[in-house]
């Protein structure tokens, strides 16, 4: 059976949750800062084998807010820091908002003044891996780099940022779901709540009968006991940003191709005006004439005509 709230209790939950946290929480981050949890995760993405968690150091800057989401999990492990970051959204900007972050990470690390210092100043090696479980599709595991944000493109990149990209939708990346029993019931978790907010039409219900089914099928079971009214709250601001944000995406997409077709219009005139002048050079017509006929300027003719020759 579900448990029933009162309507008022649940409003004032909601409103506490949110007046609490100056970012949007995800679910993915109350299961993984668990450090027991984080090593699983960590071992199953780096095929290492580490069962001390106590190595594991989490440095997750609790201050630093971007674009209105803090980075999910940062942590040290074996002179290496890791940014963990749970996504919805396909989001291509991801590289810059790691170096924004890692930026901060590092300058909580260092004192200001050793930089001036003649000695080196040694760093943790920084990861990037961003967990995907959004609902367009894409491959088991992509990359995002920094370099492809840059208007020159060039061979070797001054500056560059690799993030790796695993989906995690239930049923993708089966080898590592197997490695870490976490993620895989995470994933399950995630599939639930889609798969009842579609048969009710409302995601409350959705969430609420995902955590039902989970804890009757001992699915993140302890987890859930343990966190259900957060969880539950958590997944019902998580899953309207989604949908926030997959309009954004969509707005983009569409933008961008709205763009695309513009400059396809734009470069079919302009190849057709120049079809037409060169015609009228070969008949000897005056440049300014062609000028006022074509709307192009007169040095542009002289440079077309140049080029003819």
């Amino acid at each position: 059976m579900m448990r029933k709230n009162n309507g008022n209790e649940k409003i004032e939950q909601m409103a506490e949750l949110k007046v609490n946290r100056k970012y949007k929480d995800t679910v993915f981050r109350m299961l993984f800062s668990d450090k027991e949890r984080l090593l699983e995760l960590y071992n199953a993405v780096s095929g290492k084998n580490y069962n001390n968690a106590d190595e594991l150091e989490i440095v997750t800057l609790e201050n630093a807010v971007y674009m209105g989401m803090k980075n999910d999990l940062a942590f040290l492990l074996n002179m290496n820091i890791y940014l963990y970051e749970h996504q919805s959204t396909v989001n291509p900007n991801m590289p810059l908002r790691d170096l924004f972050y890692i930026t901060s990470e590092f300058s909580e690390l260092v004192e200001l003044k050793s930089l001036y210092s003649s000695a080196l100043i040694k760093l943790p090696t920084p990861n990037f891996v961003v967990f995907y479980n959004g609902d367009i599709e894409i491959g088991d595991v992509s990359e995002y780099r920094l370099s492809d944000s840059y208007m020159t493109r060039v061979e070797e990149p001054a500056l560059e940022l690799r993030v790796t990209v695993l989906n995690v939708n239930y049923g993708k990346n089966v080898k590592l779901m197997e490695q870490c029993e976490s993620l895989k019931e995470y994933a399950q978790y995630v599939a639930l709540v889609r798969k009842y907010k579609q048969e009710t039409g409302s995601l409350d219900d959705g969430v609420k009968l995902a955590i039902e089914h989970c804890i009757n099928e001992g699915i993140l079971e302890d987890f859930l006991r343990k966190n259900r009214s957060e969880v539950e709250m958590t997944s019902i601001f998580e899953y309207n940003k989604e949908e926030e944000d997959r309009k954004l995406y969509e707005a983009g997409v569409e933008q961008g191709m709205e763009k695309g077709i513009e400059q396809g219009i734009e470069k079919g005139v302009k190849q057709t005006k120049r079809k037409v002048a060169c015609s009228l050079m070969k008949e000897n017509m005056p440049l300014d004439k062609i000028a006022s006929i074509i709307d192009v300027g007169v040095k542009e003719l002289e440079k077309w005509k140049t080029e003819m020759e």
